[in-house]
């Protein structure tokens, strides 16, 4: 059995992805055959493996930097937010229905009841069994494999049901490693609380801290760091510098802002005259946004995202992202009044490209009786096509050809799009005049493909912009992906975390008082729950599957913001 370590965090996006990728892309620069893991990740932002599962794109670069292909052991539990109030479960790669917090993670119980035990049933033993059956299979086969927790461990109301913190960690044995964002301030503070708020048992995994994002003179920092070791017994074992370009594809876009947003762009000068400005519409619910970071890395392109009319004015090219909620998203541009712009746009020739269910959404017309129920209703008429929701679930990795160049990307829909007529085939979708549409993510990735794009939209848009000629979006993400290793070799105490991976969870590790109580339903401290027969029983009994009816939307899913992320 491979070594393991699992990355914590003192919060949701401390830095936990960016620093399970350095690690593994350090380690694999050593020699170590080393493979990520997530076991529950709450993200709209997923990508495909070669088997047509999907996982969180998280977990797919954390794949990359380990230089292996991405598999659905790596992340076997994936929440998508459709409200929030409810979340799609992706098993093991495969959607197993709808569920609301309530639903998923039991709530509190009635009187004389634990605290919703009677809701919640063998659903975490179920889970967790899988999920430790998928970490047991990747320490078969590689030499390490480098786990990532979600939001904070300390979350004591979720406790109970952890799956991807502290529960993961006791079952398989893991130490624990827990990350702080020091720009965020009341870093120790963090180090501290989040270890005095875990049980005895918990506190026993918990094997030191490493700083993120921190700026100036780290002996300034030294003092700190030797009072938190004197208080919790527990080394730092890395300062990490803050560092701009470092951040890998985030795994939620829901929690942030993403009006004014400026994907970060190479900084270089256009190749021709002109830049092209990229306006990204922020519809609700939007998934798979990174799709623009191949445009962001081509010099001379702006990529912004917006919520406004008149922030089109000046864009060269519109794009209407994915969305986990088509007619949701539809409505919004709407009431925004984005809709009245997009069809003056196509109207005066000017370029506008619709992804996924942004693409949908362009089309003629929408039939759902699946994602929102809503019926049949009317899209904004800007490409023939007709889109019908289905329940199962396209997953699919195609190649093929556009604009004279090969193109890959990968598909992740349950709108199914019948293309009735148009000026020519665009990969799986269509194009009239200056209107672009397909499911296709990825596909600006293809480095060919898009320069034939931008070359087509600058001459729609009247811009003198010409396409770098040698721009290499992969070879870029290998440079961004050496990067995290940099940081990690250089500024992390590697002979720490080769010890914490080689020889696991550190004896004697000393109890920080209060500590949280243990809750009846843990399992003792080292004991292997109950694998399941069949890994989705233990969703599949209160899952809200689309051929049921609607999923239950009476509870609020904010419980799922920091524990399953």
């Amino acid at each position: 059995m491979g070594g393991g370590l699992l990355v914590a965090g003192t919060t949701s996006d401390a830095g936990k992805s960016v620093v399970t990728a350095g690690i593994c892309r350090w380690l694999v620069r050593k020699g170590v055959k080393v493979a990520p893991f997530k076991a529950q990740n709450m993200s709209l932002n997923s990508f495909v493996t070669r088997e047509g599962a999907e996982i969180g794109r998280a977990q797919a670069m954390q794949a990359a930097a380990a230089r292996v292909e991405p598999s659905a052991l790596m992340n076997p539990v994936l929440l998508k937010p459709g409200s929030d109030r409810s979340s799609q479960v992706v098993l093991l790669g495969k959607p197993v229905g709808e569920l609301s917090a309530r639903g998923y993670f039991g709530g509190p119980g009635g009187p004389g009841e634990s605290s919703g035990a009677s809701l919640y049933g063998g659903r975490r033993e179920a889970l967790l069994g899988t999920v430790t059956e998928c970490l047991e299979e990747l320490r078969r086969t590689h030499d390490a494999v480098i786990c990532e927790g979600a939001g904070s461990p300390a979350e004591i109301n979720l406790r109970r049901t952890d799956i991807v913190n502290m529960g993961i960690a006791r079952a398989a044995r893991l130490p624990v490693v827990v990350v702080g964002d020091i720009d965020r301030g009341g870093v120790f503070a963090s180090f501290f609380g989040t270890t005095a708020l875990l049980s005895r048992e918990d506190q026993a995994h918990i094997a030191g801290y490493m700083v993120n994002k921190f700026r100036g003179d780290v002996t300034l920092l030294e003092p700190g760091l030797d009072m938190l070791r004197d208080l919790t017994g527990r080394p730092t074992v890395g300062v990490l510098p803050f560092a701009h370009g470092l951040g890998i594809d985030e795994e939620d876009g829901l929690r942030v802002s993403m009006r004014g947003a400026v994907r970060e762009s190479v900084v270089a000068p256009p190749h021709g005259a002109d830049v092209l400005r990229v306006a990204v519409c922020a519809v609700p619910l939007m998934s798979n946004f990174t799709d623009v970071d191949a445009l962001a890395a081509e010099p001379g392109v702006i990529v912004r995202f917006v919520d406004r009319p008149e922030e089109l004015a000046d864009a060269d090219l519109v794009i209407v992202p994915g969305t986990r909620g088509t007619v949701k998203a539809l409505a919004w541009l709407r009431e925004r009044g984005l809709a009245d712009a997009l069809q003056r746009r196509a109207a005066e020739g000017r370029p506008v490209l619709g992804i996924c269910g942004g693409y949908q959404l362009l089309g003629e017309r929408i039939e759902d009786d699946v994602e929102s129920r809503a019926g049949t209703v009317e899209g904004l008429g800007l490409l023939p096509v007709r889109v019908r929701f289905a329940r199962e679930k396209t997953l699919e990795r195609p190649v093929g050809e556009a604009l004279g160049e090969r193109v890959e990307g990968y598909e992740i829909h349950h709108g199914v799009a019948e293309v009735t007529g148009g000026d020519e085939a665009f990969l799986d979708g269509c194009r009239v005049g200056s209107v672009w549409g397909t499911h296709w993510h990825g596909s600006l990735e293809s480095d060919g493909f898009r320069r034939a794009f931008l070359r087509r939209v600058a001459d729609a848009a009247g811009r003198s912009f010409v396409p770098a000629p040698d721009t290499s979006f992969a070879a870029l993400r290998e440079e961004q992906l050496d990067r995290l290793g940099d940081l990690i070799e250089r500024h992390a105490d590697t002979d720490a975390l080769l010890r914490l991976i080689e020889q696991g969870v550190p004896a004697g590790l000393p109890f920080v008082p209060p500590g949280a109580p243990a809750h009846p339903a843990e399992a003792p401290a080292g004991e292997k729950p109950a694998v399941p027969a069949q890994p989705s029983d233990g969703v599949a009994d209160t899952v809200s599957t689309a051929a049921s009816g609607a999923p239950d939307q009476s509870h609020s899913f904010e419980a799922l913001e920091g524990g399953t992320r």
